[in-house]
């Protein structure tokens, strides 16, 4: 009778023990230590059912690699530091940390915010005074001067790029940060790497083990297959999704023509890409934000996106850090439509997941003055695995995407493909009545297809000097405080930093619109937040209310969020469940006062309290909203 998966399971488990206790093994010490065997035994089953049984099992070298991971890991453990293992046992005793409502998000260039690494250090002050919990510091690994993709295309995981400092000085940055209570947050682009990486020159030298490494093709013939049913990402860079090499071949570029994507059906990848993320996750990682998940595997015929094996490569790293560093969580960014972006969000892949539908449809409100979308989003797609958080922000560093549901938008009415081309036209301006100031990315004429790069504060209408342009940007960030979730602020929007033009100046970043929403460090409004009597004081001083008043608001806790209709297009409302009570938020799109009648409250006492002002607010005939005014109303349950 043939092995049962868990018998074939515990049996390997068995084997690669006995060859980690071999004298040359170099690991024998993890293999007496309690703590490393008790969760190698807890979690070596979902590995091996994904790595052996389904991704990798048809290998003769499927063990020896087997034995090679755990290997890695019980070597992570033993190099791992003190007070990252008792961080480990604290998150594993708290799994919900995360879901705090005390939680708040800042992410950054290095560069663009504090010119290195030191100049990060010396803003902590700063961080703790916002009240920060969460540093997402955008990709600062070396990578090519020129074609760096603003460092998404790396050419080394373990060199810190030399304009910003060093690796020593991220791991000090690392260890001050946690001390602050402020978890580290990098990326970690898996999807590709730079075409300057050593894996790559060694597959452009041909070296066989390295070309086995990447997609690479001698003709057009497979590529050719493959791209009649992929899609193309950059346009501007390239048409399809290869590129070709001087020496004739043909290799995967989803992204830049000097991203060169790699092969996760070789398990030496896979291997590779966790010694990488195992190492900065000893230099004291928290988090780790995937880059691109969707694409990393490829399969013949298909579109090779969000493809059910990439789910079980993010798994299996997922299963790796519970045996070898458990703290460590994940956050997946894909900007896919709805029905996959949910996909990759579980306790055993991403416990972390950006939420671009929100974000999108929070400005598709402000633009049409209708809160509609949204709340049928929050009310249908907002609630997620337990145990999982999103990750909710007003913009990034990247560009915006309309990324709602066709269906969804034409049981409101709208056709999808026209009114992104409305949204399209009204953030760049070219709109009648815009208030926006956005610049078009990857316009492409051909699909009709483009995103908007701006400043939160350029996008209100901040830059146009347009009436209600502060109340537009305070009404954004009071979604994403309330809606449940880590509310992520890109730095400098909370002074209301504009776009900058500067950047086709420089012919590195000319031809990438995104560089306009990445300005540098606004020092002038920064010394502006404590005046009421500025534009930046105004924004600090609201959002920092918001902060400071969620934090204090235990139904903000969690994820759990009902939806609330008002009857009036323009308001948006929701609700977040508490023990002994519920806040409802309402939010008004319009550019004028709205009224929500008292039927609607009908469940509720009469009396409630506003959160936000701190007072009481009488439900007896409804409530009248200023133009883009929130309330946050707790009442007893």
């Amino acid at each position: 009778m043939p092995l049962t998966v868990s018998q074939q399971c515990r049996a390997v488990l068995a084997y690669v023990k006995d060859q980690l206790l071999l004298p040359n093994s170099g690991v024998r010490e993890a293999l007496s230590d309690k703590v490393f065997t008790d969760r190698l035994d807890n979690n070596f089953v979902t590995l091996y059912g994904i790595f052996a049984d389904e991704l990798y099992g048809y290998r003769n070298d499927c063990l020896d690699q087997l034995v090679a991971l755990i290997r890695v890991a019980a070597l992570t453990w033993l190099q791992r530091p003190q007070e990252l293992r008792d961080r480990d046992k604290w998150c594993e005793l708290n799994p919900t940390w995360f879901q705090s409502n005390k939680m708040l998000g800042g992410v950054c260039y290095v560069d663009q915010y504090a010119n290195n690494l030191e100049g990060i250090r010396a803003k902590i002050p700063y961080f703790k005074e916002l009240g920060l919990t969460y540093l997402h510091l955008m990709p600062l690994f070396k990578c090519p001067e020129k074609n760096s993709d603003g460092g998404y295309a790396v050419s080394n995981y373990r060199e810190v790029d030399p304009k910003l400092g060093d690796l020593e000085a991220l791991k000090s940055l690392a260890t001050e940060l946690r001390r602050a209570g402020i978890s580290l947050v990098l990326d970690f682009i898996f999807n590709h790497t730079s075409n300057e990486h050593e894996w790559a020159q060694k597959a452009l030298a041909r070296d066989s083990e390295k070309e086995a490494f990447y997609w690479i093709f001698p003709d057009r013939q497979v590529p050719s297959a493959f791209e009649r049913t992929t899609r193309e990402i950059f346009p501007d860079d390239h048409s399809g999704s290869f590129v070709q090499l001087p020496d004739g071949r043909w290799i995967w570029a989803t992204f830049y023509h000097f991203q060169w994507d790699l092969n996760y059906s070789n398990p030496s990848v896979f291997s590779a890409m966790l010694g990488e993320m195992l190492f900065l996750a000893n230099c004291g990682v928290s988090i780790f934000r995937f880059d691109a998940v969707a694409f990393i595997w490829k399969s013949m015929g298909t579109t090779c996106e969000s493809l059910p094996e990439a789910h079980k490569i993010i798994r299996a790293f997922n299963s790796m850090c519970r045996i070898a560093c458990p703290s460590v969580i994940f956050k997946s960014e894909a900007i896919v439509h709805p029905d996959e972006v949910v996909q990759y969000i579980d306790t055993y892949e991403c416990q972390l997941s950006y939420n671009p539908l929100q974000m999108a449809l929070i400005w598709e409100g402000m633009a049409t003055r209708d809160a509609s979308m949204l709340a049928q989003a929050l009310e249908r797609r907002h609630n997620i695995a337990r145990g999982c958080s999103w990750v909710n922000y007003c913009r990034s560093h990247d560009d915006i995407g309309w990324t709602f549901s066709d269906d969804d938008a034409l049981e409101l009415g709208k056709k999808g493909n026209e009114h992104r081309r409305f949204l399209n036209s009204f953030f760049v301006n070219r709109w009648p009545g815009s208030f926006a100031r956005g610049v078009p990315f990857q316009d492409n004429p051909r699909t009709g297809d483009c995103r908007i790069s701006g400043t939160m504060a350029s996008l209100a209408g901040l830059e146009s000097g347009e009436w209600g342009a502060v109340e537009r940007i305070l009404l954004a960030h009071s979604i994403i405080m309330s809606t449940g979730g880590i509310p992520l602020l890109y730095l400098g929007d909370e002074v209301g930093q504009l776009n900058d033009y500067t950047y086709v100046n420089d012919p590195s970043k000319a031809d990438d619109s995104r560089w306009v929403n990445r300005p540098p460090y606004p020092e002038e409004r920064y010394k502006q937040r404590d005046d009421l009597d500025t534009l930046p004081g105004q924004i600090y001083n609201g959002i920092r209310h918001q902060i400071e008043v969620r934090k204090n608001t235990d139904e903000f806790y969690g994820g759990r969020l009902w939806g609330f209709r008002t009857h009036n297009p323009a308001v948006l409302g929701y609700q977040r469940p508490g023990t002994d009570s519920t806040v409802l938020c309402l939010a008004n799109f319009s550019d004028h006062p709205s009224w929500v009648g008292a039927e609607v409250f009908q469940h509720m006492p009469r009396i409630v309290h506003n959160l936000v002002t701190d007072s009481s607010v009488d439900l007896e005939f409804g409530i009248h909203l200023k133009s883009h005014q929130y309330a946050w109303l707790r009442y007893k349950t």
